[in-house]
């Protein structure tokens, strides 16, 4: 087998068993793409499954090499930061690459797992503060052209703040999963709950705020095709909307609000862990709502507490600029 039928059966793979993101996809095709086409030009043939086993370390690092050259020389040159985060997922795609070879073309080669994966400092959560992030679903419902586009984009972030939902989970919904999450619903505290598909497959519950489950029932009630297996959220063809819509919709209000550059529908996420945190919410608790496979990702939005509490501390405290008296010595 060619390199590149078994780059197209590994991707087929991490879609359909791994249930890897189109995001994800999207980014280890562009990785292994590029590889392969090194190795054409530093092996002088198309590379096959035995070309692919007897690869060294030398050769694994000689790509490496050649993609950071061409980001340094090319327009594509950026931070030290971003460029260790990219060499990070290239390395990453390729582990997993190879991963899959050995368990099912038996290709064994142990030179992927000896490449160093550099640190990456991951940037710390930026929400918004509570009163802006309450002003969003309304704010950007306002400039919507028509009548049916304001419920729609006030019952969409209203979602996406009122539950943490990722822009890709909440336009992923269809009618019957809010016809459900009102079943589900009965006899708890809130006025639903919304059974969600995250990364990787993995699914969690989200409870709905009654305020939020008024803002869908709004919608759904002027929706123009509510069949059960229609999109929830659709667009001016009936079509699913795209993210690209709604992020060019928050993009132009907060222009017009006079908002950070980091006020987008992701913000909104952020502030629901956030704000939650701030209340007195259990870390883990957050980490279920928001559907993160490991309690470190979660553990962002304490640090990103902690700063904020330092920045009110260095501009407030009379003796915020005096010398700590634990570094006195």
């Amino acid at each position: 087998m060619m390199a590149t039928g078994a780059r197209d059966a590994f991707l087929h793979w991490m879609e359909t068993e791994r249930r890897a993101s189109p995001l994800t996809l999207a980014a280890y095709r562009g990785d292994l793409d590029r590889f392969l086409a090194f190795l054409v030009g530093h092996l002088g043939a198309g590379p096959d499954l035995a070309a692919l086993a007897g690869l060294s370390l030398a050769d694994l690092r000689a790509w490496l090499a050649h993609e950071h050259a061409a980001a340094l020389s090319g327009r594509r040159a950026t931070t030290q930061d971003r460029a260790a985060r990219t060499r990070a997922r290239r390395v990453s795609a390729l582990r997993s690459f190879y991963r899959y070879l050995a368990r099912y073309h038996g290709v064994d080669n142990p030179a992927p797992g000896l490449l160093a994966t550099p640190r990456t400092r991951r940037p710390l959560p930026r929400p918004l503060p509570t009163a802006q992030a309450l002003d969003v679903p309304e704010g950007v419902a306002d400039i919507a052209h028509t009548p049916l586009a304001r419920v729609r984009d006030g019952a969409l972030f209203m979602l996406l703040y009122g539950c943490g939902l990722r822009i890709s989970e909440a336009l992923g919904l269809d009618v019957r999963d809010l016809d459900r999450a009102q079943a589900l619903g009965e006899g708890t505290k809130g006025d639903g709950v919304l059974r969600i598909q995250g990364k990787g497959g993995r699914e969690r519950m989200v409870p709905v705020l009654p305020q939020v489950m008024a803002a869908l029932r709004r919608w759904r009630g002027v929706h123009p095709l509510p069949q059960a297996d229609a999109p929830l959220f659709v667009g001016v063809r009936g079509g699913r909307l795209q993210a690209g819509i709604a992020q060019r919709a928050m993009r132009t209000w907060r222009h017009m609000a006079g908002l950070p550059e980091h006020a987008t529908p992701h913000a909104l996420r952020h502030s629901f862990a956030t704000h939650l945190m701030e209340g007195g919410a259990d870390l883990r608790v957050i980490q279920d709502l928001l559907g993160h496979a490991s309690l470190s990702t979660t553990q962002r939005y304490t640090l990103a507490d902690e700063a904020r509490l330092m920045d009110v501390w260095t501009r407030a405290h009379p003796h915020a600029t005096d010398t700590p008296p634990d570094t006195v010595r």
